[in-house]
Parts: structure tokens; sequence; C-alpha cells
């Protein structure tokens, strides 16, 4: 998954890459020559007195330094580079593949595992690529060119060499087959950290409305604990590695001056050549460092690509028609043709054989106990599912044909929790319509029964508005809802429980300002209060997700014993015969 992932977005970088290539193996070329430089002044300068030698080397080393030092620094630029954009590029696809997902996909991952995946998983798999760049090419060059340049000196320590590379191989290995586990771990236990910390925040009124703040520091510490057991797991197997690397190098560079030491005794090597073989061993084994230090990003790299490209595979169950239809002429008719929708592997669906017509200018009430699938049926519409057997139409044309742009924009939805957009009121409006005007504004705010409120508030359209409108009241936000769908003036309208945080007297107004201005529109209402609908032209009962009843307020009391029953619980007899 990991390769597959970076050579998707890794391809259109490759001149960059190539650059990094180039500019890296200069700068490491460079380094791994100077020790030789170093050498022969010892053993032609210093050791024969020759001090022009001496200053003639030296400063061909300092102009070797320099060069090195400037091709390094272009490396690492164009390897950040690369590493940034790619990241960029890499959450961008997220995001656009996460935003085209259905409801079904975004409930099969869970937001907060997605959360996750966009941001941390990203990080782990950039990381991985700015460290290759800047560290992990490197790393072969200096230990292919350092033992080169290491055998040219003495060949007889060069099975000093052969013990050290495999030991640290062997012990990084086994270390890295340790962590992969742990990794994997760990990322499931940071989306179950982030679902906690998201629904408590999510919920903080609930938990100190009834007092469950000691049982939620609980479940927080649960996850928190969890997470770091692993983390520190991980940490320590992390911590040996780099413990291993330093002394395998200490005793390697023990061995090199104790079997050096007696070839220079026996005139078979030179004091320089002991000193670059030194040098260059030290250059091989933090080379092979290095090579850990990646080793140690790649497992959990590759656990985040996994999660990564999961979401990146997963197609949305909404799809876009081959041969789309792209104009039709819109007159606000919609219909249920035996519509029907079920999750996979549900032993039952979630609705069921539905039927109804609903015309421009008539309204369609939609009421049912808890779960009968009122507002899985509204969300057939806007295609936020898709039916799993027969149809919607709307003026004819199955949904599932229609280009998603054109059906959208006529369509106007205010969700049963109505969500705002952290910004000023005039920004979330314009989400209806971005080149929505002020009078167009004002004029939606005033159907909708918000425009003395708005007023009222410090700025008017520019007030600002917290994220998820946590800063108005739940009546408030479900007007600014309303008005945002208002505002577009599609040809059909879709209010689920849109009017549930309304008390009776701005209900009963909303409504009375509604029906001019939606008089050439067909509006579908998805109630739980009887005296919402009881006027509509048709109101379609439902029970488990199946059709209990279809009619007006007068013909259900008779022929519906559901309708019968929610209406008596909520209305006396002369109010529900008014």
């Amino acid at each position: 998954m990991l390769k597959r992932l970076l050579t998707s977005y890794l391809a259109r970088y490759r001149p960059l890459l190539i650059a990094v290539l180039v500019l890296q193996t200069v700068q490491t070329l460079a380094a791994l020559y100077l020790p030789s430089l170093n050498a022969d002044i010892i053993d032609h300068g210093v050791a024969t007195g020759d001090t022009g030698y001496i200053w003639r080397t030296g400063l061909l080393m300092i102009g070797i330094t320099v060069v090195q030092v400037g091709f390094s620094i272009g490396a690492i630029y164009f390897g950040s580079r690369v590493s940034m954009s790619f990241g960029r590029d890499l959450r961008g696809g997220l995001f656009h593949q996460v935003t085209g997902f259905s409801a079904r996909e975004v409930a099969q991952f869970g937001a907060p595992s997605l959360i996750t995946r966009i941001t941390n998983d990203v990080q782990q798999v950039q990381m991985l690529v700015l460290m290759t760049c800047t560290m992990l090419v490197a790393a072969p060059i200096t230990a292919i060119g350092g033992t080169i340049m290491a055998l040219r000196q003495d060949v007889g320590l060069a099975w000093l060499l052969g013990v050290s590379i495999p030991v640290l191989l062997i012990c990084i290995g086994t270390t890295i087959s340790r962590m992969l586990p742990q990794f994997r771990i760990m990322q499931v236990r940071i989306d179950s950290i982030n679902r906690v910390l998201r629904e408590q925040l999510t919920g903080v009124r609930v938990v100190r409305a009834f007092v469950r703040e000691p049982q939620e520091v609980k479940r927080f510490a649960r996850s928190n604990a969890d997470l770091t057991e692993t983390s520190l797991t991980s940490g320590r197997l992390m911590a040996l590695m780099f413990p291993t690397v330093a002394m395998v190098v200490n005793v390697t560079s023990v061995g090199v001056l104790w079997f050096g030491a007696n070839r220079i005794n026996q005139g078979q090597m030179s004091v320089g050549s002991l000193i670059a073989f030194l040098t260059y061993l030290t250059q091989i084994l933090m080379a092979v460092m290095m090579a850990t230090f990646m080793a140690a990003l790649v497992p959990r790299a590759a656990v985040s690509a996994e999660r990564i490209q999961s979401v990146l595979d997963t197609s949305s169950s909404v799809v876009i028609a081959e041969t789309p239809v792209e104009h039709v002429t819109m007159s606000g008719s919609l219909e249920f043709r035996a519509a029907g929708f079920a999750y996979p592997g549900a032993e039952s669906a979630v609705l069921d054989d539905i039927s109804f017509r609903c015309t421009a200018g008539t309204t369609t009430a939609i009421i049912g106990s808890t779960g009968s699938g009122k507002t899985t049926l509204l969300g057939l519409i806007p295609r936020l599912f898709d039916t799993t057997s027969g149809a919607v139409l709307i003026d004819g044309v199955d949904v599932r044909d229609l280009h998603p742009e054109m059906l959208w924009s006529r369509v106007g939805l205010v969700p049963q929790k109505p969500y705002l957009f952290s910004g000023t009121i005039a920004s979330n409006l314009r989400y209806g319509k971005p080149d929505a005007t002020d009078d167009e504004m004002w004029e939606a705010l005033g159907i909708a029964q918000a425009a003395d409120f708005v007023r009222s508030m410090p700025g008017g359209l520019d007030a600002r508005i917290a994220q998820g409108g946590a800063n108005v009241s739940g009546g408030q936000r479900q007007r600014l809802a309303i008005a945002r769908a208002l505002i577009r003036k599609p040809e059909i309208y879709l209010f689920d429980d849109s009017f549930s945080a309304l008390d009776l007297s701005t209900d009963a107004r909303l409504r009375a300002a509604l029906a001019p201005n939606t008089r050439d529109a067909a509006m579908v209402i998805v109630a739980q209060r009887v005296s919402t609908i009881r006027h509509a032209d048709q109101i379609l009962v439902l029970e488990e997700g199946r059709t209990a009843g279809l009619g007006t307020h007068d013909e259900l009391l008779v022929s519906c014993p559901t309708y019968a029953e929610i209406v008596a619980s909520q209305l006396t007899e002369q109010e529900a015969a008014a």
C-alpha cells in the first residue's frame, strides 16, 4: 500500500526527485573524498614536514566542503518542497474523496477516523517522504561509496565491515518486526481517543446536565491509557534501536584501532590510512544508523498508508451516471415509485415499497414513529443515499440519471440537525446562493422569522457565527438554516423536522409566510407535530419503513389507525376535528 501510494502521488514530482538524487549524490561523494585527503595530509604532509602540501591539500578540502554544504542545502530545499507538496496533494485527494462519499460511506469509516486519516496518517507518510529525501537517499550512497573508499585504504580490515554490518541489520530487523503491529494498534487507538474527545466536546451540555463528568473522565482516561501503553511499547522498541547502533559502532571502532595498530607495527598500513579507514567506518555505520531511523518511520507510515489507501479505494455508493441528464425543464414534480433502501448486510430494509407523488404547489408531509425511516426517505431525494430498489423521479427523470450539480441546485434541504459554519450570518446564507444580495438575505430571513433577532445581533448580517452555530439557540439555528434554503428559491423544498425547536406561534407564523413564497415549488415536510402538517395536501404515514397510510388529515383519521393514534396523543378531539 505504501509503495502504491507513493508512486501515485510522487510521479508528478519526478524532476524534483531527480534533482534531489543528483544533489545528494554530489554532496555525499564530496563528504567521502575528504577522509582520503586527510590521510594524504597526515602521510605526505605531517609525516614529512611538508607545510606547502598541507596548505594546498587543506585549501582543496575547504573548497570541497563548500561544495558539499551548497549541494546539501539544495537537496534539503528540493526534498522539503517535494514532501510538503506530497502532503498537500494527499490531503486534497482524501478531502475530495470524502466529500464525495454518501452518508453510508461516512458512517462506515466514522467521522473521527476520517479526521485522523486526513491529518495524522497523512503526516506520518509525509514525514517518511521528507526523511527519505533529506536522509535516506544519502545513506546507500554513503554505505557503498564508503565501503569502496575504505577498501582502497586497507583491504586487510575489510572483514570488520563484513561482521558489523550484518550484525547491525539483524538487530534492526528484529526490532522493526516487533514495532509494526504496535504502530497498527496505535493508529486505531488514536481513532478511539479522537472519537471519545469529539463526543465529549460535542455533548458537553448533556454531560453536565446529567452530572456525568466523573464517568466521562474515566472513559477518556481508559482511552488515553490504552494509547499511552501502546506508545510506550513502541517507544521502548524504538529507543532500543539507537543504543544498539551505537554499541556496534563503538565495538567496531575499537576493533579497527586494535587490529589497525598491529598492521601499522608490521608496516602493512600507514597512520593516515588507519584514520581514514576509521572515518569511513564511522560514515558507513552512521549511514546504516540513518537507515535505521528511516526503518523506524517506515512501519508506522506503512500502517498509515493502508488506512489512507482504504479511503481512496472506497467508491461512493452514489455515482454519477455515464451520460447524466444536464438539462431538464424543472417544474417541481417529485415521485417515489416503489422505492426502498437497505444497508448492506442488514436483516431488513429501512424503507420498502414507498410510492407517492408530489407536484409543484403542493405539500406532502411525512410522519411516523422514531426509526420509521422518515429522514432516510428524505435523503433519497438529493441522493444522500441511493435507493436499493425502486426509483425516485424528479419531473419524470430518475435522480440517479440527473447530473448531481443540477439536482442539488434544484433542491433546498433543511436537515434534521441544522449546521452553521463558522463565519458570519451572511456567509452562511450565501451557502445557499453565493451571489445573494443583502436584500435577498433580509427577505429570506423575514420569511424564516429570523430577521428580528439578526437585527438585534452586533453587526446584523455580519454578526459572527461560531462553529456549528454554538453561539445561537436551537430555534435561531433552525430558522437560519431555513433561510439558507429559502434564499436559493429551489423547485423542491425538503424540511426534515425543521420546525421542532420553534414554539407554536413562531411555527405558525413561519408556515404562513412560507405558503405564498413556495406556491410554485413542491414541498416535503418531515415532522413530529401534527399541528405542523395537518393542513398539508397529503400526509404519508410511515411505520417500520412501510406505508401505513397516505391521504389528507381527515381521510387518515378514518382510514389509518397509526395516524389516529398519533393525533390522539397530541390533540384533543375538538382540535383534531377543527
